[in-house]
């Protein structure tokens, strides 16, 4: 359990090794088959950045698990022209066109506002595609000349408290 709350191999050894131990383990609890595809030269990344990632990847595949009735995930990570991409996929039953409405008016559940939430704190974007043939959740981060996330000035995406 504490694992999940804080993984050390994040910190330890960094976003691919942690992610590899995670998935593994979900795979084994899950019994889903979940394929990873992460840049073998990925280099450490900003330790926000990091822990941002492995929790939208976390969170993706519980929606996959409890939701999508796919028996497969695929998670990709790339990076082109100072941009990370992450994407996790399914091929699971969608979802509902007015769900997926929902979602992206941002009236949707805790958990993907918070993803939407932790990117935006690292000016990037998240984006969900789905359809009756599966669902993608896409980020994008942009990055530094030395490989780290560009940071938003203070504030920038905290609502004014009155």
């Amino acid at each position: 359990m504490s694992y999940l709350l804080y993984p050390p191999l994040l910190d330890e050894v960094g976003l691919k090794s942690a992610l590899i131990e995670y998935v593994y383990g979900f795979a084994q609890r899950s019994r889903l088959e979940v394929s990873l595809d992460v840049p073998s030269d990925l280099n450490r990344l900003d330790r926000g950045v990091e822990l941002c990632l492995f929790r939208i990847v976390q969170e993706s595949l519980t929606n996959i698990h409890r939701h999508s009735g796919s028996r497969t995930a695929a998670i990709r990570i790339a990076l082109a022209d100072g941009v990370l991409t992450l994407e996790v996929r399914d091929q699971g039953r969608g979802i509902s066109a007015n769900k997926l409405l929902e979602i992206k008016a941002q009236g949707s559940g805790v958990g993907i506002r918070g993803m939407r939430e932790r990117i935006r704190h690292f000016s990037g974007d998240l984006a969900i595609k789905s359809d009756s043939t599966g669902t993608t959740v896409s980020v994008v981060v942009p990055l530094d000349q030395t490989g780290l996330a560009q940071t938003p000035e203070p504030n920038k995406h905290l609502p004014a408290i009155a």
